[in-house]
């Protein structure tokens, strides 16, 4: 029976040295993570274990960015399951990343490998094992989540009973690519970056990280919400429409973006930023596996795939590619909102019927068989 952590509160797991595709070593790595629920295992060795992935810069607390979903009675029933969540490798919430103490007694700074997603799965993989975790009921994510849900299902079908695969693509595109790109530019582009040794430095590319998160915040949400909320109104006691431009006189929505901006240089790494977006960069699930079509054919887990019809950065069609050329179909779900990309984390009553149709499709009784699909529109 595995030793887990109290229940909601943050664990440290240690996991050995990770190897990356790219043939890195993570020396003595460790991996944060929260648990809810209590662990049981079937007369057949089934745990009742489900994995939740966050995104970009979430963190291992899914009861707090997920806090509608997740819980006793709720649509991911901890009353049920046993829920874990982790952070990241090369994250900053307590999994080992650029900003860790490296063996040698200094930050890892720019020696932390570069990382796809692929080996954030096997990060994962040795932090079950770790705690001798042999099988999940299911994997849930979005966005980077998303990702690394999808990845989970290609590359261990023998452990991931079944998988939610939510606001994704099945590799990135050239625009996303593009995007993400122009926000690590942004990081390497502030005199404190100092190649990503900033840490001993006690400087903070805090202008770099600020510049980021207000390119992809404009991706995270829907051009017509902003429009509706903003329009050309001026930030309150400010005038954007003097005879000079000055940075102190804003249109309402650069206020909202300098205060999203402030907010995650807060709680957030500049080093983990750049690390996460390029493995973004880097997520391809047909690569070495025959292209993207073979790949997803070849994936039997069965999987439900939803979108969000007003997503910028991962377009609904990304989703519907998903959908054609799975290998085991299980639901296919649109998530109706003006909100854009951050809608799988806003829409809790959408989300609430998704995830209670995903748990009842996996977990059918004699009304509601496992072949049923739904779609939402």
């Amino acid at each position: 029976m595995p030793t887990l952590a109290p229940s909601g509160q943050l664990e440290i797991q240690a996991i050995g040295d990770v190897s990356t595709e790219a043939g890195a070593i993570i020396t003595n790595a460790e991996i944060a993570y929260h648990r809810w629920g209590e662990y049981r295992v079937d007369d057949e060795g089934l745990s009742n274990v489900v994995l939740i992935e966050h995104a970009l810069t979430g963190d291992s607390n899914a009861a707090d960015w997920w806090a509608d979903l997740l819980g006793p009675g709720k649509a991911i029933n901890t009353d049920i399951y046993c829920v874990i969540c982790t952070n990241v490798i090369g994250g900053c919430n307590g999994s080992t990343g650029p900003g860790s103490m490296h063996p040698d007694g200094n930050f890892w700074g720019n020696r932390f490998p570069a990382t796809s997603i692929r080996d954030q799965v096997n990060a994962e993989k040795q932090f079950l094992d770790a705690l001798g975790i042999t099988t999940v009921a299911a994997v849930l994510g979005g966005s980077m989540g998303g990702a690394r849900t999808l990845e989970w299902a290609a590359m261990y079908p023998e452990i991931v009973g079944a998988a939610a695969v939510l606001a994704v693509s099945a590799r990135a595109s050239a625009w996303q690519i593009g995007i993400q790109s122009a926000q690590i530019k942004a990081i390497e582009n502030d005199h404190h970056w100092h190649e990503g040794n900033y840490y001993e430095s006690g400087c903070n590319p805090a202008t770099g990280l600020g510049a980021a998160r207000r390119i992809a915040h404009l991706t995270y949400r829907g051009e017509l919400e902003i429009d509706e909320r903003f329009g050309t109104k001026a930030q309150k006691n400010e005038n954007p429409l003097g005879p000079y431009r000055k940075p102190d006189q804003r249109f309402a929505v650069e206020s909202y973006l300098d205060y999203q901006a402030d907010k995650l240089v807060q709680r957030f790494d500049a080093g983990s930023y750049v690390l996460l977006t390029d493995a973004l960069n880097r997520h391809d699930i047909g690569r070495d596996r025959g292209g993207l079509n073979k790949a997803l054919e070849s994936i039997k887990v069965p999987v439900l795939v939803a979108g969000v019809d007003t997503d910028i950065l991962y377009p609904y069609h990304q989703q519907e590619h998903l959908s054609r050329n799975l290998g085991n179909l299980l639901a296919m779900a649109k998530i109706v909102s003006p909100v854009g990309h951050d809608a799988f984390l806003t829409e809790s009553r959408q989300m609430d019927r998704i995830v209670r149709n995903f748990f009842s499709l996996i977990s059918p009784d004699e009304d509601n068989p496992s072949t049923y699909i739904e779609f939402y529109i």
